[in-house]
């Protein structure tokens, strides 16, 4: 599948994707759990699409992410379609990227360059490449959740 087949209200979208742009998370509380919820956009070679990003899909995926959808869920908020894992998909990534997160802010530049340099050549990212990841939180279809928090 790709792009420019999606619509709004369509389950079982299987497609890759590469991340192009992540905001910044957001915590919330629903039902006495936590979570965290993300925005980011990704592309195929036929267009560009927010993604919804839960929990530990947040840490796992950077911009530049080749990822993979399988059993996703695309809804609509405020005109724009949002691709999310919902309840029952699974993202996978399947390529690191070699876009930066963020610039470092200033100030912080030289505060722990020894531990930053080794968390990003022995930091858990390798771990996660072509690892399943189930939502167990989040989207569960029309009227979901991240309709309350996506802006």
């Amino acid at each position: 599948m790709k792009v420019k087949d999606l619509k709004p209200k369509t389950g079982k979208v299987d497609i890759t994707l590469e991340i192009t742009q992540k905001s910044e998370p957001k915590e919330f509380s629903k039902f006495g759990s936590t979570g965290k919820v993300c925005n980011a956009k990704a592309k195929d070679e036929t267009g560009e699409i927010a993604v919804t990003l839960w929990n530990e899909q947040i840490d796992i995926v950077k911009i530049g992410d080749k990822v993979q959808i399988i059993n996703g869920y695309v809804s609509e908020y405020q005109g724009e379609m949002q691709l999310s894992t919902g309840k029952f998909g699974q993202m996978k990534v399947l390529g690191k990227g070699e876009l930066p997160e963020a610039k470092e802010e200033p100030g912080e530049e030289g505060e722990n360059e020894e531990e930053s340099e080794e968390d990003s050549e022995e930091g858990p990212e390798g771990d996660y490449e072509g690892t399943d990841y189930e939502s167990d939180e989040g989207a569960e279809g029309p009227g979901n959740f991240e309709e309350e928090f996506i802006e």
